[in-house]
C-alpha cells in the first residue's frame, strides 16, 4: 500500500521546520503518513505530489502575503487538501479578524484601525478612546513584528517608532493591557476543536512582547475550566472546525480577553504537553481517511 504523503509547510530559514513541529514527523509516520518538511515559497517543490499540505512554520507569510495568497490559490486549483483551510487562513491573517469575532459576542481587547493613516491618526483614536498607552502593530503582522507600545501624548521617540509602523500598511491600535507584563499571556492549544493544554508566556524584565524572539518565556500551566471554556466560546464561532488553534489572550478578573487567534502558523507548544504530537498527527489522518 502506498502511504500519504504529508507536505509540513515551512519556511527558508526552518527548512527542517521549527524545533517543535519536528515533534510531528514520528507522530505522522506511526499514524502511516510520510511526512515531508517542505519550504512554501519553494518554486520547485511539486505540491500535487503531496496527498495534503499542513501549514507549520511559514514564518516569513507576513513579510510575503501577496505570495503567500497566490500560494494558497494555487493549492487550491489543484485541489491538494491544506490544512488550516486556505479560507480560514485568509481571514486569519488580517487582524482585522478580531473585529469580526468581537461582532459574534467574543470578549476582546478593544481594537481600533486605523487605514492608510499616520502617526497623528493614531494620536486622534487614542484620545478619542481615551487610552493613555496604546499597542499598535501592523494588521498582517507575526511575532511582534513592528509592534510598539507607547504612552499617550506621544513624543519624539513614540512617533519614530510609530511611523515604521504605519509604514507597513494598516495598523491595530488597542489600549495596553497591564495583565500581559504582570500576569502573562494564556495560550490555549486546540487540536481539531478540543482543548489539548494551556501554556503561559511571560515578558522579560522591561519587555510587553511575550514572544520567545523578543525574551520572552513559555511554561505549562493548569488553567482553569472557566478559562478553558471562555477560549472555546472562540472556536465556536468560527465558520469551520480549524485541525489546529492557538487562542491567546489575556485573564480580567475571572473574564478571558482574547488577544490573538492564532490559525496560520504558531507555536502550538506540543512538547509542552505529552500526547499532544501524536493527537494532531492523528487528526491529520483522520482526515485523509
Amino acid at each position: 500500500m502506498q502511504h500519504r504523503r504529508v507536505a509540513l509547510a515551512t519556511y527558508a530559514k526552518a527548512p527542517d521546520l521549527a524545533p517543535d513541529d519536528q515533534l510531528l514527523i514520528p507522530a505522522l509516520e506511526v499514524c502511516g503518513l510520510v511526512p515531508v518538511p517542505t519550504v512554501w515559497s519553494d518554486a520547485t517543490i511539486p505540491w500535487d505530489s503531496f496527498d495534503a499540505v499542513v501549514v507549520r512554520s511559514c514564518w516569513d507569510y507576513h513579510l510575503r502575503i501577496a505570495e503567500f495568497s497566490d500560494w494558497l490559490a494555487r493549492l487550491e486549483s489543484a485541489r491538494i487538501p491544506v490544512f488550516n483551510s486556505p479560507a480560514i487562513v485568509r481571514w486569519n491573517s488580517d487582524k482585522r479578524y478580531l473585529l469580526d469575532l468581537a461582532r459574534h459576542g467574543v470578549p476582546t481587547v478593544p481594537t481600533m484601525i486605523v487605514e492608510n493613516g499616520g502617526v497623528e491618526e493614531i494620536a486622534r483614536v487614542a484620545a478619542a478612546e481615551a487610552w493613555t498607552r496604546v499597542v499598535v502593530k501592523p494588521a498582517v503582522s507575526a511575532s511582534g513584528y513592528e509592534t510598539y507600545a507607547v504612552n499617550a501624548p506621544f513624543d519624539d521617540q513614540a512617533v519614530t517608532a510609530l511611523g515604521r509602523a504605519v509604514a507597513v500598511g494598516d495598523v491595530l491600535v488597542q489600549p495596553f493591557a497591564q495583565e500581559v507584563p504582570r500576569d502573562g499571556e494564556y495560550s490555549f492549544t486546540f487540536i481539531d476543536g478540543a482543548f489539548s493544554h494551556a501554556t503561559i508566556k511571560r515578558a522579560t524584565a522591561g519587555e510587553f512582547r511575550v514572544q520567545t524572539e523578543h525574551g520572552g518565556r513559555v511554561d505549562r500551566i493548569a488553567a482553569s475550566e472557566s478559562l478553558v471554556s471562555q477560549a472555546a466560546r472562540v472556536l465556536s464561532v468560527l465558520p469551520e472546525t480549524p485541525l489546529y488553534a492557538r487562542v491567546d489572550g489575556i485573564a480580567r478578573g475571572d473574564a478571558f480577553l482574547l488577544m490573538e487567534l492564532e490559525l496560520i502558523e504558531p507555536n502550538l507548544f506540543l512538547e509542552y504537553q505529552d500526547g499532544a504530537a501524536i493527537r494532531l498527527a492523528r487528526a491529520i489522518a483522520a482526515r485523509l481517511a
